[in-house]
């Protein structure tokens, strides 16, 4: 399969200030999320990318473009509902501050898989819907540009790291042990028999391993030689 890029828009306005965003309209990067974002798009500027996919909201679509602008080529770079962040309900617009002395706070914390927000969205449906839409874009992107082809998918904190519990092999009640910060990159290959995690939550170091793709098969028994740049 292809190779996927998980990547976390940069700090937003609501995240400075301790807001819950959730998908209230109009919530965009701040000056360090713009630096953070910059940094990123040069991180990946030598992978040559076959898309970037982004969550429509504001700020995951400005990290997007701060990717998208330092790519030698022109990928394809769809937006898709199923990445938009966890709709919250009534919690959307409140302070952290706040919502820790709310009874479902530590439900959230040990046993996400329980979680349904009032009038919104259960954490389960939300780890449903992005892992699905992560793996329909990788098959995609490998039918057209082959295995060798990688790709980023820019979200948000708690999608993606459902996505790397499920990649992980994790039960969503641990995906609480995994911290994506803003802007972070995290690497997952889809392979035949099962998902390889190769980088979670990095933000920083040289990617230009990753210019010709992962190109894996069996689990290398002792770790192995490791990825080498070209």
């Amino acid at each position: 399969m292809a190779t996927v890029i998980l990547v976390r828009h940069g700090r937003s306005t609501a995240n400075a200030t301790g807001l819950l965003a959730g998908r209230a309209v109009g919530v965009s990067l701040d000056t360090i999320g713009r630096d953070q974002a910059a940094l990123t798009g040069e991180r990946l500027a030598p992978v040559p990318l076959v898309g970037v996919v982004s969550s429509p909201l504001e700020r995951c679509q400005q990290t997007a473009q701060f990717i998208l602008d330092r790519q030698a080529g022109s990928p394809y770079a769809p937006v898709d509902l199923d990445l938009t962040e966890c709709d919250y309900g009534q919690w959307q617009g409140r302070m952290l501050s706040d919502l820790m002395t709310e009874e479902l706070w530590p439900v959230v914390q040990s046993q996400p898989s329980a979680v349904v927000f009032p009038g919104g969205e259960s954490l389960a449906a939300m780890q449903a819907r992005s892992v699905a839409a992560i793996r329909r874009h990788d098959s995609a992107f490998e039918s057209e540009h082959g295995p060798g082809a990688v790709w980023a998918a820019v979200s948000h904190g708690d999608i993606i790291k459902s996505i790397l519990a499920d990649a992980l092999g994790m039960h969503l009640d641990l995906f609480q042990r995994i911290n994506v910060g803003p802007a972070s990159i995290s690497i997952v290959r889809y392979g035949a028999g099962r998902p390889s995690v190769y980088a979670t939550n990095t933000d920083a170091g040289d990617l230009s391993w990753l210019s010709n793709g992962i190109h894996s098969g069996d689990a290398p028994v002792g770790g192995g030689a490791g990825l080498k740049a070209p």
